[in-house]
């Protein structure tokens, strides 16, 4: 089968295509011959080995010493199954699936394998395989943090701090979901787009600095890693929660102290791949409660070019990996 392979780290052009073997699915897997996948930060960060510094040595011990131990990326995929395990009872071939798994990737590819307990899920109703490939990563990241980690509640304010990306504009529609107000920071072209998606106000962070607006909110949202917690603390309420998904030790620190001093909490994590969150974000799509953000299409043979995109971080939601490679 045909396969996006990258046999050491490194800038974009490491991504190469190749023919590899095509995967057999385990007793508890299923076979998915793959529609569409995506390029998430997990995918760029892992080929460029961009990490914290202070995750450097358990980084390379999770995904390779001297090159990539997952030489094939694509956390996110959406497909249709081709063949199951013996012990599979949820799928069966034919079905429609999408679903997210940033510990296997493999999704830069024909064919891939996903365990039926993991993140994975039937793909929701009147939703295209390029539109269900942009939807786990942002939304099930946006999900743990402001519901399961941020406590958030109807009628909290919420600032997202990068709210034209892929876990901002969900972070935008599940807060005005779980009935808060929303503020959205963004850059001057994609104001528009991310008040469409529910923002009641709308910030751009290249003409104004929020923390000087004078205004308070009870979750500071940074998707992006671009504030501080010191920036920020004067613009969160009693009990406010500052999250963030990108985090080094010093921000570790700051989390433990706040758990126990202070009335403002800092709160960083990796969030969680739960098929029973996935499910729930299937019902919101559906149901048109939330939607993906797609910014561009690329054919399998141009991933590397996709991924020069992405990480430039200007993209506005997703950037999308289509097509049936036969």
């Amino acid at each position: 089968m045909k396969a996006i392979v990258a046999t050491r780290y490194g800038p974009p052009d490491v991504l190469q295509l190749r023919e590899v073997d095509k995967p057999s699915p385990g007793d508890d897997e299923v076979l998915i011959r793959v529609h569409a996948t995506s390029v998430t930060a997990a995918d760029y960060r892992v080929r460029g080995f961009r990490v914290s510094p202070g995750f450097w040595i358990p980084a390379r011990m999770q995904f390779g010493l001297l090159r990539p131990r997952k030489a094939i990326l694509g956390a996110e995929v959406a497909g249709e199954v081709e063949a199951v395990g013996r012990d599979v009872k949820t799928f069966r071939p034919g079905d429609r699936v999408f679903g997210y798994d940033a510990g296997r990737f493999g999704a830069y590819a024909q064919y891939v394998c996903r365990p039926e307990g993991g993140a994975l899920a039937t793909v929701p109703a009147n939703t295209t395989f390029e539109e269900a490939a942009a939807v786990p990563h942002g939304a099930l990241a946006a999900l743990y943090f402001l519901r399961d980690r941020g406590n958030i509640g109807a009628g909290e304010r919420v600032l997202v701090y990068g709210a034209s990306g892929s876990v901002g504009t969900f972070a935008v529609q599940l807060a005005r979901h779980f009935g808060a107000e929303v503020t959205g920071v963004a850059s001057t072209g994609n104001l528009e787009m991310v008040r469409s998606l529910g923002a009641a106000e709308v910030i751009d962070y290249t003409r104004e600095d929020f923390t000087r607006r004078g205004e308070t909110w009870d979750i500071i949202f940074d998707t992006v890693g671009r504030t501080s917690f010191s920036r920020c603390r004067g613009s969160l309420n009693r009990g406010g929660r500052y999250l963030l998904t990108v985090f080094d030790i010093p921000q570790i620190l700051q989390m433990l102290w706040t758990s126990v001093a202070g009335t403002r909490r800092v709160i960083c994590a990796v969030a969680s791949e739960r098929k029973e969150d996935l499910l729930f974000i299937r019902d919101l799509v559906e149901t048109g409660e939330i939607r993906p953000v797609i910014d561009r299409r690329y054919p399998l043979e141009e991933t590397a070019e996709a991924h020069g995109y992405a990480e430039k971080g200007h993209k506005r939601g997703n950037v999308v990996i289509e097509g049936d490679w036969s």
